[in-house]
């Protein structure tokens, strides 16, 4: 919100327009609660298939069976990723270091594969040419850590698999998914996992259940809450006394509604002033900027 009153502070009122290629809980909430309207964009682009995403547990054979797919993957003329949340294993957690599986599966499930390797310390030069590379055909799979989340678009790419999967928030690894699918051809990905919470679990059994970004942004919603609308702390409950999204979206909308309409015929509240006073308290120095604009 303060970045965005900021933004507005350098024009005369100017429009804003803000766009996010993935929903996230934090961004369902403020289209409600904020001074935001949406318009959205829910179709394949053409030729596009669903992505297939499969759960696979800690066991040596189904994780087998999904490297078995992988190879299948290529040997049909395709590519791959492999995701890991670290870059390197600094022994602090529990969770697979792309470096350390790099050079593991070289020697082991895909020795007899063209394997690259991507990472955000990597220098500029060498994350260039390692995408060159992948996109030119050279490489089979691109072991990688979240670099690859965003702006990554190899159509050739048909399977994906996320190590430690749980590690993952549900948009990110919504996000991740997406880089494979981007051609007519059917893809898959399969996320390794062994979560040890609830909410892992749920976030795990939605990404199973649904490709949809926006069903999916509701369920993040649902299991790590909006965080503060009006402050910077962006998971947990929200700064409502009572409302929850998306369970209670509808009674908010009507509300939203009437303080529209109130503030249509009454832009500085003047002749509401305990709704102007709750409404500074909530705010505070933010107020002036929105009465004026």
């Amino acid at each position: 919100m303060e970045q965005r009153a900021l933004l507005r502070g350098k024009g005369d009122q100017p429009d804003v327009l803000v766009m996010t290629a993935t929903p996230i809980p934090r961004t369902a909430a403020m289209l409600v609660y904020g001074d935001l309207d949406k318009s959205e964009l829910r179709e394949l682009p053409p030729g596009r298939t669903p992505i297939e995403t499969k759960l696979v547990d800690p066991s040596p054979l189904d994780q087998a069976a999904a490297w078995d797919a992988l190879r299948a993957e290529v040997a049909a003329g395709h590519q791959a990723y492999v995701v890991c949340p670290l870059v390197e294993d600094k022994g602090k957690v529990e969770a697979k270091a792309a470096t350390a599986e790099y050079e593991r599966l070289q020697a082991e499930e895909l020795h007899d594969l063209r394997v690259g390797l991507l990472h955000g310390q990597m220098p500029s030069k060498e994350k260039e040419a390692v995408m060159r590379a992948y996109r030119a055909g050279e490489l089979d799979v691109l072991v990688a850590t979240t670099v690859i989340e965003v702006g990554v678009d190899v159509p050739n790419a048909t399977v994906m698999i996320v190590e430690d999967a749980d590690r993952f928030g549900l948009s990110q690894l919504h996000q991740l998914r997406g880089r494979v699918g981007r051609g007519g051809d059917r893809s898959y990905c399969f996320l390794f996992a062994d979560p040890s919470t609830e909410d892992g679990e749920q976030r795990l059994a939605a990404m199973a259940e649904s490709t949809d970004g926006f069903l999916l942004a509701e369920r993040d919603l649902e299991i790590r809450g909006s965080g503060e609308v009006f402050g910077e702390r962006q998971s947990g409950f929200s700064d409502l006394k009572l409302g929850r999204i998306p369970r209670d979206e509808a009674i908010v909308m009507q509300a939203r509604g009437v303080a529209e309409d109130i503030l249509d015929r009454d832009p500085e509240l003047n002749a509401h002033a305990q709704l102007r006073d709750e409404v500074h308290d909530l705010l505070g120095d933010a107020v002036d900027f929105l009465f004026k604009s």
